[in-house]
């Protein structure tokens, strides 16, 4: 099935990069906050994960209106260095999400000595060995999904404005 990816001749990828432009490092950012403050962990809770799924679930959608929008316009140079680097995000998104994900769960069910299962690992050697590798990585792959989607935008706005007044 064709999907007509526009709204009153509005190509809804234009819409679209918006809503990943800001859940991606807002969900990178949350992600980090929680890795590196507890106090932070506490209050934003499930919000990390759940802003990394709605991040998750907007990028796909996004590079498909994308590629909609990219078979109407002109093929230049710029515009499919653009679309190459979109198709990174995905993979980030998905370890962005897995890994809020992980961390979530970790903190609300494990490392805490009173948490549900913390029976699992009596060792608080091992839990903080766990929780500092969760949160080195929930670390370096916040900033590289939030790295991603600078470049990807850099691209495309070069791939728009470059190509309007050439």
């Amino acid at each position: 099935m064709d999907i007509d990816w526009q709204f009153n001749g509005l190509p809804l990828h234009i819409l679209f990069i918006h809503v990943v432009v800001v859940l991606v490092p807002l969900a990178a950012l949350a992600a980090t906050m929680t890795a590196v403050w507890p106090a932070a962990r506490r209050r934003i809770g499930i919000v990390a994960p759940i802003l990394a799924l709605a991040a998750l679930v907007m990028v796909p959608i996004t590079v498909e209106a994308g590629e909609w929008l990219a078979q109407r316009v002109a093929a230049t140079p710029l515009l499919g260095t653009h679309m190459d680097l979109a198709r990174i995000l995905l993979p980030w998104a998905i370890a962005l999400f897995a890994l809020t994900t992980i961390q979530w769960g970790w903190h609300r069910f494990v490392a805490t000595p009173d948490a549900r299962w913390s029976g699992l690992l009596r060792s608080a050697v091992t839990r903080t060995a766990i929780t500092t590798v969760i949160s080195v990585l929930v670390v370096l792959v916040s900033l590289a999904a939030t790295v991603a989607v600078v470049a990807i935008g850099e691209s495309g706005t070069r791939a728009v404005w470059l190509n309007s007044f050439s």
